[in-house]
C-alpha cells in the first residue's frame, strides 16, 4: 500500500495551511509554485500525482548527497531496526563510539572527538559552547549574510533577518564581510572565543573565498588564542570533491560542524567534531551538554553506511569528474546568456549561478519546475540560484541539468526583457 497520494493536491495544501504553515502556502501560491513532493528515488523527485519528474538540484542543502532512498542506506536502517533503538546518553554507547572513531579517521589534523546532535543548528550551538568553555571568552566573529541555523547560540551568528524579531539575543557577536582578512584582523582580540565561518556560504550565494583566506583565518586564530570553527553542514562529505570542503584549502580548523549529508536522507544525525586539545573542558564537565536523540544508535548505523559509500575507491574522483562537466557547461552558459548570467561560482559540486538582479533567483526556481530540475535561490542574495545536485549524478544526467539551465536562462531573458 502506497503512503503517497493519500489526498488531492488541493486537500493536502489546505491541510498544510491550516495545521502546519499558512504563510508558506500563501507564499507558494503567490509565486505560482504548486509542487508537492510525492515519489522520490535516486536523483529524482516527482510531484504528488506523478505527472512531473525533476532532477533534485537542491538536495535540501546536501541532505541527499547520495540521492533519495539509497538502497544500501535503507537496508542499513532496516538491519539496525532488528536490534537497536535510539539508545541512551546515560551510558557508554557502542555505536556512538564506533561512528566517532570512523569520523576521526576521515577528519583532518588532530580532530578526533565528536559530540552528536540531531540538527545543524544544535551542532553549531555545541561548537560555540565548546569554544566559550575552552577559552573562557565570549566573543564570536562570523560573516555578514551567513547562515548557521535558528537555535540559540547559532542564531546571532547568521544574518539579522532571521534573528531580529527575537531580540535580545545572546550577546558577544560581531560580523565582517566574508573573505575579508583585513576586517578579521581588526575585530579578533583577547575577548574572542571563536571565529565561525561556512567554508562556502550557501545562503549568501555560494560565495567562493580567496584561496588564502582560510590560511589567514588560521593564522589570526593561532596568534590571538581564538578557536577556528568551520561550518561544513553543506560543504562537507564530498560536496567539494574532498571529505571536507576545508580540506580543499589545506587548512585544519579546531572544530568542524557536520550535519545534513550525514543522515543519508534517512535518519537525522549531526556532529560537532573537535581537536583533542579542546577536550579538557568536556572532560571536566562530561554532562554539561546533553542531546537525548543526538547520536541515536539507529542513526549511527545509517551514517556508517554513508561513510562506507563515501570512502569507496573512485567516489570522490567521480565527484571531481562531474564537477569538471559542470565547469565546462557553465562556461557555455556564460557565453550563451551574457545579458542575464553575471557569474558562475563553483567548488566541486557546490555551485551557483549569479544573475543580474534579485528577481532572477526566484524566477529560476519557477522555471526549473517547468524545465525538469528543482533549484532554490540563495535567500541572502536572491540573484543567485544554488545548484547542488546529488553527488551520484552521472555525466549524462549532468548534461540534462545543463540543458535545462540553458532553457531556463533563455526563458528568464524573455521574462525580464
Amino acid at each position: 500500500m502506497s503512503l503517497i497520494g493519500k489526498g488531492s493536491v488541493e486537500k493536502i495544501t489546505e491541510l498544510f495551511s491550516r495545521h502546519v504553515s499558512s504563510g508558506k502556502v500563501e507564499f507558494f501560491k503567490s509565486a505560482g509554485i504548486d509542487f508537492i513532493m510525492g515519489k522520490r528515488e535516486g536523483i529524482y523527485i516527482y510531484d504528488l500525482e506523478g505527472k512531473r519528474r525533476l532532477i533534485n538540484c537542491n538536495c535540501n542543502g546536501g541532505v541527499f548527497n547520495l540521492g533519495h532512498r539509497h538502497p544500501e542506506i535503507i537496508s542499513a536502517l532496516k538491519e539496525a531496526l532488528e536490534e537497536l533503538d535510539i539508545g541512551t546518553h546515560h551510558t557508554v554507547s557502542e555505536h556512538r563510539a564506533l561512528l566517532a572513531e570512523r569520523l576521526a579517521r576521515i577528519s583532518p589534523g588532530s580532530i578526533n572527538r565528536t559530540i552528536f546532535g540531531v540538527s545543524g543548528g544544535e551542532a553549531v550551538d555545541t561548537a560555540i559552547k565548546l569554544a566559550r568553555g575552552h577559552t573562557g571568552r565570549a566573543g564570536i566573529v562570523a560573516a555578514k549574510g551567513g547562515y548557521h541555523g535558528h537555535t540559540g547560540f547559532a542564531l546571532p551568528a547568521g544574518d539579522s533577518k532571521y534573528s531580529q524579531p527575537f531580540e535580545p539575543l545572546v550577546p558577544g557577536y560581531s560580523h565582517i564581510p566574508f573573505g575579508d582578512l583585513d576586517a578579521l584582523e581588526k575585530v579578533v582580540d583577547e575577548n574572542t572565543a571563536a571565529v565561525l565561518f561556512e567554508t562556502i556560504p550557501a545562503t549568501l550565494g555560494i560565495v567562493i573565498p580567496p584561496e588564502d583566506f582560510f590560511a589567514g583565518v588560521r593564522r589570526i586564530c593561532d596568534e590571538r588564542g581564538a578557536v577556528m570553527i568551520i561550518d561544513e553542514v553543506q560543504t562537507g562529505l564530498g560536496r567539494c570533491g574532498a571529505f571536507w570542503g576545508i580540506d580543499t584549502y589545506g587548512v585544519t580548523p579546531d572544530i568542524i560542524v557536520s550535519a545534513k549529508g550525514l543522515s543519508g536522507g534517512i535518519y537525522p544525525l549531526t556532529a560537532c567534531l573537535y581537536r583533542d586539545e579542546l577536550n579538557q573542558f568536556m572532560h571536566d564537565n562530561p554532562f554539561i551538554h546533553i542531546s537525548t536523540f543526538g547520536g541515536s544508535e539507529l542513526g549511527c548505523r545509517v551514517t556508517m553506511k554513508v561513510l562506507d559509500i563515501l570512502e569507496r575507491p573512485g567516489f570522490l574522483e567521480h565527484v571531481r569528474e562531474i564537477s569538471q562537466v559542470f565547469s565546462e557547461g557553465f562556461d557555455r552558459l556564460k557565453k550563451s546568456h551574457p545579458d542575464v548570467l553575471v557569474e558562475t561560482r563553483q567548488r566541486g559540486m557546490m555551485m551557483g549561478l549569479k544573475m543580474i538582479n534579485e528577481m532572477c533567483g526566484p524566477l529560476m526556481t519557477i522555471a526549473g519546475i517547468e524545465h525538469g530540475i528543482f533549484t532554490v535561490y540563495a535567500n541572502n542574495d536572491t540573484s543567485v540560484s544554488q545548484i547542488l545536485p546529488p553527488l551520484i549524478i552521472d555525466k549524462e544526467e549532468a548534461m540534462q541539468v545543463l540543458d535545462s539551465l540553458d532553457s531556463m536562462l533563455a526563458w528568464l531573458e524573455n521574462k525580464i526583457s
